[in-house]
């Protein structure tokens, strides 16, 4: 997957967490719920965007991590709001599964950069 498709991608699980929050009823509880998963789902967009102008790739892994992490929270902001009957949780699957192929996503790019790392050290010996 090239930079630009995962940046796309993210940017449109943005979007679909934002129009989420907005079809939310109002309670305390959703209230809750909802500024909470805006915050996590919303930001592994504008996490990416910035590691791809990292200046080394300690700097790149250092904010895949931030993706990694918010993407992480965001599944489990999913899946209480569908276990909690704030929203139906067949309506959430999409998104859930969405939430989850893009964390493995990361978790990837992760893994291949620290073993390009690794392979340099190495090769410097």
């Amino acid at each position: 997957m090239t930079e630009s498709e995962l940046k796309f991608r993210l940017k449109q699980f943005a979007l679909r967490i934002i129009h989420l929050v907005d079809e939310m009823p109002y309670s305390t509880s959703s209230k809750a719920l909802a500024n909470q998963i805006m915050r996590s789902g919303t930001s592994p967009y504008a996490n990416y965007c910035a590691a791809c102008i990292a200046k080394s790739d300690k700097d790149f892994i250092n904010k895949l991590k931030m993706v990694e992490e918010e993407l992480d929270e965001t599944s489990h902001w999913i899946e209480l709001i569908g276990e909690s009957g704030i929203k139906p949780k067949e309506l959430l699957d999409n998104l859930y599964k969405e939430n989850i192929e893009l964390l493995k996503i990361i978790v990837a790019s992760i893994v291949t950069v620290k073993r390009k790392m690794l392979n340099n050290e190495i090769s410097q010996l």
